[in-house]
Formats: C-alpha cells, structure tokens, sequence
C-alpha cells in the first residue's frame, strides 16, 4: 500500500505536482474470464501478437455487434498476460450498452485504486487524474482492456504511459482519432462456416451436429456467421434437446421473423444490440442506412451510395458513408466496395417497413435500379457502340457514374457488376417498372457477347420478353425475340429457337422496321445452318446479303459476309468463301475501334477458309491472330476456337504434340464455359490418342 510517507503526488491549490513513483503493491488481476464459447479466431490472435510485438501499444477490435470482439479480445488477454508481470486492469466502458458511456474519469479512478493509489490521494480534476495515473503507469508492464469503447476520448486517458504496457480496445466504431496515438484498427468479421460449425457443436454437441451438418450449415448462413446469433441459436437447441436443427432452420427461413427469433434469449437479444449502433446515428445517416438496405443485391459501389441519397447533397454523402462505417453498420470490404451484414440488412429493412412511406422506398429503389442502368448504358456505348437501342426516360438522371478508360475497363465493370445487373433487373420487374426491366435485360448485351454464360442470357432474355409484351413495345419484343432465338440455339432447344426466329421476325415487320427484319432473317439463316439445313441456310444468308446492301449500314453488310463465307467454309465451298470473307476483313479494318471483336471473328473465317484450301501457313497466321486478340478482349470462346483452328492446323501439318497442345488448351476453355464446341474437340483429342495407340 503506499502509506502517507510514500506519495503519489501533492497537491497545490489546483495543480498536481508528480512525486516520486509509488512501490508496486499487489498486481491486479481484472481480466474477465475467457468465453466459453469462443472457437477458432487464430488469425486474429496471431495479428494481436504482431501489433504489440512489433511494438505496438493499442489495438482497437472493431466490427458490428454480435460479432466477438469482447470474446476475441478476452481470449488473446488470458494467452498473452504472463508477458505483463505488473498484471492486468480491465473496463468496461459501456459504449454502447443502451445506458451513459463511462466517464473516463471514473474509469481511471478505479485503474488508480486498483493500482493501490489511496482514494484520498485520487484528484477529482480529469487531467490531474490523467498525469497521476501516468506518474503511477511509467515504468509498469500492464495489460489495459478497455472494452465497449465510445470513443478515442474516452479512450485516449486510459492509456498507460509505459512502452511496456499493451492497451486492447473493443468498439463498434473505429476510433480513428486513436490512429495518432500509435493505434492498430483491427476489423472483425464473422465466422467462417468451418468455424461457425464448430462453435454449434462445441455448444449443443458435436455427434448432434454432425447427425444434421446440412441444416447445421444452413442455421450457420442464416446468422451469418455472427457469434452471438450461433450462441443465441445454440442455446435454444441446448436447452431443448428433442428439438431438431432443421427444425430450427425452417423457423429461421422466414427472414420477417428471424431477428425475433434470434432475440429469444434472455440478456442476448441481436435486436437491441443494433438498435442501439442505430439510435446514436444522425437522422441523415440513419435515413442512408434504412435506404442502402433497399439495395437489390448484396453488395454495391461507392456511385449507387449517391444514387440512394436522394435529397442529400452530393457534398455531404461521403460523411454519411464514413458515419456508418465508423459505427460498424456497414463494411467497407473493398476498396469502394460496401456490403451489410445480413442481420443489419434485415434490422433496417424492418425500419424501412415500419417508418418510411411505400412510396419513398419505391422511388429509392427505382433510383438504384436506374443508376444500374444508367452505368451499364455508359459501359455498353464503349464496348458495342454501334449497337442500336430504345431510348430511356429516367426518373431523376443519377449524378455519380463510373468513367471507362477503354473497352476492357467497361467490360470489367460489367462482370464485377453482373450479379447486382441481374438483381436490378429482377427487382424492376417486382416495382411493376415494365420499360426500365426491358431496358435492364438489353443492356447486357456486350457482357453475354464476350461472356458466354447461357443460363443467365437465358434468365435475362427471357425476363425482357415478358417485360417488353407487359410495356406494350413491338420492337422491344422483337429484339428479345431474335436474342433468344440464339440462345436457345446455343444450348440445343433448336424447336424453340426456330419458334422464336420466326416470330421476332414477324414482330419486326409488325413494327415495320426494316433492318430489323433483316437481322432476324439472318439469325433464322444461322438457325438453318446449326441444324443442318445448309442449303436453306445459304440461300436465306444470300438474299439477306442482297437486302443489307440495299441499306445504309455497313457494318451489317460485313456481318453477313462473314456469317455466309464461314457457311460456305463449313460446306466444302472455300473458294466461295474467301471473296466474302476478304470483303469482309476490308469492312471491319474500317471498323477496328467500332467493333474489334466482329473483326477478330473475320480472322477465324479466313484462318479455316484457308486451311480447306491447303494455305496452312495464311490459315496458322489468321488464327493466331484471331487468338491474340480475342485474348485481349476477353472473349474465351473465340479464343477457344481460334485455338481449335490452331490444332487442326498443326494436325494437319504432321505436328502431333502441337496439335495436342492446342486442342488441350481449348478443351480446358470450352469446358469451363460449358460450350457445345467441347465434345468436337475431345474428338479430335481422341483421333491423335487412337493414333499413337
């Protein structure tokens, strides 16, 4: 104890003066016990040993509620406490527990006691109390948990003034004002579902787990691999021992009913623990917080955050991002990127329910869905911009859109983007926003020209024919029409395919859109010649080759060129072929920066067109070129088949082991895209195999 002859300090009028540093008296041992329910987490533990190993002296836990900061920051103090011989001193400061945060100067009273300062030799003035404590602290090897924090004001008095001292702090915010003190930000997130599963089953038990892994799994996804939604539902399962985890799950299916069910537990409801993130908010970031979970997809960019601030200045957004970043409502998991947390997204879509008019929320969502639009237009206009299209009316123009440098960063944009595109498109079709849906599904046009993806064409082509029939637009529907047609061709459903061709074609002279019916006139040829109606399919490719040149568009002329001379190739008519085929490689060198991709498949044409005439140097230059640049523009199976060409040149040749090695190549692309090309290739694979055998 240090007695009246050993002081602290003396004070003078209002002034501490420091006096010679107390003897160490009993350590103190505050240190709550450990969880019992704490599982995995060792990358965590391993960053803490970093930080202070390095020389660190604060690390601040942070992350929404529920997640397991207390608990992690609990675990690494009881790992790590021998290393502080002068013992631990813990707080909780209350940040966010739905009462008054813990004056700072309360907290250090009790460090001060703890650290057995008399309370009369305490000063009641927070500096005075502040340089005491550093007086008391200089040469001491403690361990500092301060959990729950509010701020880094809160926290910034409580930090021992020792090199050798370690200051853990947990909070939902991230105290960034803490970063000058020499602080460590450390985000927390979920559980892994491996480590989730774990938690279950160290909780409930693990033969019952592992009777029921799937479900177990499921209730894992529901919580979101949040610790205190797994305990909470781990408790229910402990405590009823009859009750089945799938059970549980279908319970849990109903996302209006989940947070109440995951609330059922005494002292632990998820709910309230949001709630009270939520109620320290400003009400402009609270509004941005309701209005981002009306967002139709799991993730979105930086722009879209605009596109739902309706009514905020442009100015003002980034702060309101930064608040709820800084009270761990939303995670900024990329650089630009954001997401919720599913029990937050849940939490603020019950608060967009139940305090936001039906009609404010549909025009944020609309605004979000047209900012998808809007963005993938500016995409589409750099990738295919000789495209036509339908105009659009938005219903307030979004102010942020992302800019391209070239093809490849657009296209870029549209595959990070596609599963937001696609839930844009779904969720316009549930606010009864016929047109914007249609406009939704043409847009992703250039994404499915490269991309070849046929079940989400199909999901996409589908959903902008009803679209189109729904907003009464002929030439929209004949659009979707022709481009399901060729979908369907791709897959195999050639009946359908035919149906849709003939149909499109009949829409477009209904719309009296001349080259419209054209087009799908020579979609209906390309149908012709997939199914092996060659001859119906020249003649059909000839008399819309006839019809473009009566027509002012270029490009289109050069399409049919080549659509025909790869016909002809195919057919055993090269000679026929190359004239067309030349005609067309002249067009689409005019056309380079327009429609480089259209031009690469030129190269294709010409590469085969040559090898069936026994040009197999002027075939293998054509195709690697093709190669070449359909690499750089991203298309895989163009790629694939200039490849394919490559091999059947090489075969052709003699040269086994290059064959081999291209048609490798391509098999592994065309298996990948699950294209209907594989089988032809494993084919040829298997006629050099049979040879050297």
């Amino acid at each position: 104890m240090i007695g009246p002859s050993v002081q602290a300090g003396v004070i003078h009028g209002d002034v501490h003066v420091a006096g010679p540093a107390p003897d160490r008296g009993p350590f103190p041992r505050q240190l709550p016990g450990p969880s019992s329910h704490f599982t995995g987490r060792a990358a965590e533990m391993a960053e803490l040993d970093q930080v202070f190993g390095e020389g660190g002296n604060i690390a601040v836990l942070c992350g929404p509620s529920g997640v397991g900061k207390s608990a992690l920051a609990r675990q690494w103090a009881h790992s790590a406490q021998g290393r502080f011989v002068d013992g631990q001193l813990f707080a909780d400061l209350r940040g966010f527990s739905g009462e008054m945060p813990l004056d700072p100067g309360a907290a250090l009273a009790a460090f001060l006691r703890a650290l057995e300062v008399p309370p009369q030799r305490i000063p009641v003035d927070l500096p005075e109390q502040v340089a005491l404590y550093r007086t008391v602290t200089a040469d001491r090897s403690l361990l500092v948990l301060l959990d729950d924090a509010f701020s880094a004001a809160q926290v910034r008095p409580l930090v021992p003034a020792s090199a050798s001292a370690a200051v853990v702090v947990t909070s939902r915010r991230r105290l960034t004002g803490l970063i000058p003190d020499g602080a460590r930000l450390l985000e927390v997130g979920p559980l892994p579902s491996a480590t989730a599963v774990e938690l279950l089953e160290r909780t409930v038990g693990r033969q019952r787990i592992a009777q029921e892994l799937g479900p177990a799994q499921e209730l894992v996804r529901f919580c979101g691999g949040l610790p205190l939604a797994l305990v909470v539902a781990a408790g229910r399962l402990a405590g009823r021992p009859r009750l089945t985890v799938r059970r549980m799950v279908s319970e849990l299916a109903d996302e209006t009913e989940r947070l109440t069910r995951l609330s059922a537990v005494e002292g632990m409801s998820i709910r309230a623990m949001i709630e009270i993130s939520y109620q320290a908010l400003t009400p402009e970031a609270a509004t941005l917080f309701r209005r981002l979970a009306l967002h139709p997809g799991p993730e979105f960019c930086a722009a879209l955050i605009s596109a739902a601030a309706v009514g905020v200045e442009r100015s003002r957004v980034s702060g309101l991002v930064e608040e709820l970043l800084e009270a761990s409502l939303l995670e900024e998991f990329a650089e630009e990127r954001f997401r919720y947390h599913d029990l937050l997204r849940l939490y603020a879509r019950e608060l967009s329910a139940h305090h936001d008019p039906e009609a404010e929320r549909q025009a944020v969502q609309q605004a979000m869905v047209e900012f998808y639009l809007a963005a993938a237009h500016r995409a589409d206009l750099v990738v295919t911009p000789y495209r036509r299209r339908l105009p659009y009316v938005y219903q307030r123009p979004p102010e942020v859109l992302p800019v391209f440098a070239d093809r490849g960063d657009a296209l870029a944009w549209l595959q990070r983007e596609r599963s937001n595109l696609l839930d844009a498109g779904r969720a316009a079709v549930r606010l009864g926003c016929h047109e914007l849906a249609w406009h939704l599904s043409d847009v992703m046009w250039p994404l499915f020209l490269y991309v070849k993806d046929y079940t989400d064409r199909l999901e996409v082509d589908e959903r902008g024919l009803q679209a189109a029939r729904a907003w009464g637009n002929v030439l929209a529907e004949a659009n979707m029409l022709k481009r399901l047609s060729r979908v369907y061709s791709r897959v195999g459903n050639h009946d359908a395919a035919e149906l849709h061709a003939l149909a499109a074609v009949d829409r477009y002279r209904v719309a009296g859109d001349v080259q419209g019916t054209v087009d799908a006139e020579e979609g209906l040829a390309t149908l012709y010649a997939d199914t092996g109606r060659a001859q119906q399919a020249v003649e059909l490719f000839a008399r819309v080759l006839t019809a473009r040149r009566a027509l002012p568009n270029l490009r289109s002329i050069g399409l049919t060129c080549l659509n025909l001379g790869m016909l002809l190739t195919r057919t055993g008519r090269p000679t026929e072929a190359l004239p067309l085929l030349a005609e067309a490689d002249e067009i689409f060198l005019g056309l380079g920066e327009i429609d480089p991709y259209n031009g690469a498949r030129v190269l294709l044409g010409l590469a085969d067109a040559e090898l069936g005439l026994g040009h197999l140097d002027a075939a293998e230059k054509a195709a690697a070129e093709a190669a070449r640049r359909m690499a750089q523009l991203g298309s895989a199976n163009e790629r694939a088949e200039a490849l394919d060409l490559l091999g059947r040149i090489a075969e052709r040749r003699g040269d086994e082991e290059d064959a081999r090695r291209h048609y490798l190549e391509a098999v592994d692309i065309f298996d990948a895209i699950g294209s209907p090309r594989l089988a032809a290739v494993r084919r040829r694979l298997g006629r050099l195999d049979d040879g050297n055998g």
